[in-house]
């Protein structure tokens, strides 16, 4: 296992299209911040982003189905990202690759404005109050969000936790954010099944659907900062 996962990370740095800096080169300011439309992807189209990607299903997905837009899956492990650079480069996908970073420093490996819309697809709920700071709807998370987004820009929340499902609105709702759809369970609710939600479905969501788990959905924007 740990000979594979060697190779896989040998193969990640032979990918041209997965970036990975060391925290180091993040905070000290990434070369592609505010140039990930130029200098990585030579065109300009909308960057949509999925955060705590593991394999990157969603993200190659996306690309596959949508190849106006550029995408870009994150995480911080980078024997998952493995698993989508290879599909893309098997693809021959020219408008999506994996930045492998903690998702804390998102802010600080994109511009402001410069991502059109984020996805969050199955994160770790982190249920137990001393592990609140780590979850990726907290507050000071949604700040990052809103400073790289543009003004127009959306966040997708997809999960198996009621309890991240329930504590984002209430979250949103406190801090005057729009909640533009918000479904408890899509597999029962959302009923149009040829759409992103239900075309797409992660290693996990399936996992979770086999045991009958309830899969949730949030899209959401940030109002601007004069409160309209």
């Amino acid at each position: 296992m740990a000979r594979k996962k060697l190779q896989r990370f040998a193969e990640n740095q032979e990918f041209s299209h997965v970036v990975e800096p060391s925290r180091k080169e993040v905070v000290n300011g990434l070369e592609l911040r505010g140039k990930w439309k130029t200098g990585f992807f030579k065109n300009d189209n909308p960057i949509i982003l999925e955060l705590g990607c593991g394999k990157g299903e969603y993200t190659v997905a996306m690309a596959q189905r949508f190849p106006d837009h550029n995408f870009v899956g994150v995480d911080i492990k980078g024997a998952r990202i493995w698993y989508g650079a290879s599909e893309i480069h098997k693809k021959g996908l020219t408008n999506a690759g994996f930045l492998r970073t903690q998702i804390e420093l998102i802010d600080q490996c994109f511009a402001p404005g410069e991502v059109s819309e984020i996805w969050i697809t199955f994160p770790d709920p982190q249920i137990k109050h001393k592990r609140a700071k780590h979850r990726l709807t907290n507050p000071a998370m949604l700040r990052r969000y809103q400073d790289i987004l543009h003004k127009e820009g959306l966040v997708h929340l997809k999960t198996d936790s009621e309890f991240l499902h329930g504590y984002t609105i209430g979250l949103l709702e406190i801090l005057g954010h729009p909640i533009l759809e918000a479904w408890y369970d899509i597999d029962h609710q959302v009923m149009n099944r040829k759409n992103l939600l239900h075309e797409v479905s992660t290693h996990y969501e399936q996992l979770f659907r086999d045991k009958g788990k309830a899969i949730s959905y949030l899209r959401f924007s940030f109002r601007e900062e004069n409160g309209n």
